[in-house]
């Protein structure tokens, strides 16, 4: 048999890590109310489920924003036979005027500038691609999401340092964290071209203040490195502050424009990750250059590019949309980190992404990350939920997990919940002396019954401006 290449016969995609192990095992026996009532509940994809019932009455209204309809199949021979790698005009204005407007329309971004890539997954690679050599090395701070191992480093040859960041102060990062990491780098004869940031954080939910921006731009220009920031939950912010962006900071600090670079698409904010939509936004005139010609091995379909600049294009939809969404993610983030708090399960204040970062750490067995895989072993196997272990996101710490929790429907949620209360029971029986199971779990019931109809009854669940109740893990780290 002919040889092959390392890349076909190496393990760089990453596959066999928990995070995906999980999928696996969803993938084996997926719930079902029906067909699967004891199948595993997918709660490790980020995937924004909670607002495609108004995505679906645009369309129902919008006829001919679509190629495949009778009002539309005027444009599908002109549609179809583009393919010019810098995409459609309109396209390319309408992203850059979305991207505009869900940073509060503080910032206008070029159209020129706009590079379309097949999803954020193929963004990442090719600013990798522009930026660093094979052997060389990007900063990037943890807890980080897993499928940059395969993004940034499978076919590039790219290092990735981790910039260690700890629950002591919510996983901010410090300049001390950065130092600390370019040093590491350093020492082990890594070159470093530059650091990349997801703001919002995935997996924690929080996005960076402009005290930490403003010193991360500073770094960057000190140490004459590329700064990378991915944006891709930028809509996602569904409470007060509001959300601020690294264009918004270089517009405030003197630096050095070229080394400043965007991530964007359209899957978390639109809930639309099947579609594609990458963009890279870069403020150097050649990486835009090369970025755009190496798009042709990534490029959106000419018909999603269509129907996306008539859709972003509807300022009065974007702007209901936009606004809807984030009310829905409010109030299912609320209703579950609330549902969790009464039962003593803590999470890291947040108020972005479709996910939370759970703290199971009083749960495990000791301080490892063998007691974290564990547990996490339980929760899939016995539970019957995929949640994404801290390890797999490089957290030092054991005993975190990311939680998604706007995939699913609330019947769905409601499963999940009533699975997670009852393993908090049988693990609470197994520390309680005997003679107290039984006022426990009927002290729980009743706790849960009555808390619940205050929570429903609450005007505060209707306003995201209001403070998210805290359990009381969250409440004794603060």
């Amino acid at each position: 048999m002919a040889a092959i290449s390392k890349i076909a016969t190496g393990n760089g995609h990453g596959e066999n890590s928990p995070y995906f192990d999980g999928w696996k095992a969803y993938e084996a026996n997926p719930f079902h109310p029906i067909d699967r009532p004891d199948g595993v509940i997918q709660m490790g994809l980020a995937e924004n489920q909670l607002s495609f019932d108004f995505i679906e009455k645009w369309l129902m209204e919008h006829p001919e924003s679509s190629l495949c309809t009778a009002e539309g199949v005027d444009k599908f021979k002109e549609t179809a036979l583009f393919q010019d790698y810098h995409g459609l005009p309109e396209f390319r204005q309408a992203v850059a005027k979305f991207m505009g407007k869900v940073r509060g329309d503080r910032v206008k971004f070029d159209s020129d500038r706009i590079v379309m890539s097949g999803g954020a997954t193929g963004a990442h690679e090719m600013l990798a691609f522009c930026l660093v050599d094979p052997g060389e090395a990007l900063l990037v701070p943890t807890p980080y999401y897993p499928g940059f191992d395969r993004d940034l480093r499978w076919r590039t040859g790219v290092e990735l340092v981790p910039v260690v960041c700890e629950s002591t102060n919510d996983f901010m990062i410090t300049i001390d964290a950065l130092e600390a990491a370019y040093l590491k780098a350093q020492e082990a004869k890594l070159r470093v071209k530059g650091l990349l940031i997801t703001n919002p954080s995935n997996p924690l939910g929080t996005f960076m203040n402009k005290e930490t921006l403003n010193n991360i731009v500073r770094f960057v220009n000190e140490k004459n490195i590329h700064l990378i920031s991915d944006e891709i939950y930028a809509a996602t912010v569904f409470m007060e502050p509001e959300f601020v962006s690294i264009s918004e900071i270089i517009e405030e600090v003197e630096c050095n424009r070229d080394l400043i670079h965007i991530v964007y698409s359209l899957s978390k904010d639109m809930g639309f990750p099947g579609f594609r939509v990458g963009i890279v936004y870069s403020y150097n005139d050649v990486v835009t250059n090369c970025a755009r010609k190496m798009s042709s091995f990534g490029l959106v379909s000419s018909q999603t590019q269509q129907l996306i600049a008539s859709m972003l294009s509807d300022d009065d939809f974007i702007d209901n949309f936009v606004s809807d969404s984030k009310d829905r993610l409010f109030k299912r983030h609320k209703y579950f980190t609330w549902s969790l708090a009464q039962v003593g399960i803590g999470s890291l204040n947040s108020n972005a992404g479709l996910f939370i970062w759970m703290d199971l750490r009083k749960l495990l067995k000791e301080k490892t990350f063998d007691a974290e895989m564990e547990l996490w072993r339980v929760i899939i196997d016995d539970v019957k939920l995929n949640v994404s272990p801290g390890s797999s996101f490089h957290c030092h710490e054991p005993g975190w997990f990311r939680v998604c929790f706007a995939n699913m429907d609330d019947n769905t949620m409601e499963v999940a919940l009533s699975r997670i209360r009852n393993f908090m029971v049988k693990h609470n029986e197994t520390v309680v002396p005997p003679r107290n199971k039984l006022w426990r779990r009927t002290s729980l019931k009743l706790s849960l019954s009555r808390r619940m109809d205050d929570f429903i009854m609450s005007p505060s669940i209707l306003s995201p401006q209001s403070p998210l109740p805290q359990s009381p893990l969250v409440r004794a780290r603060t």
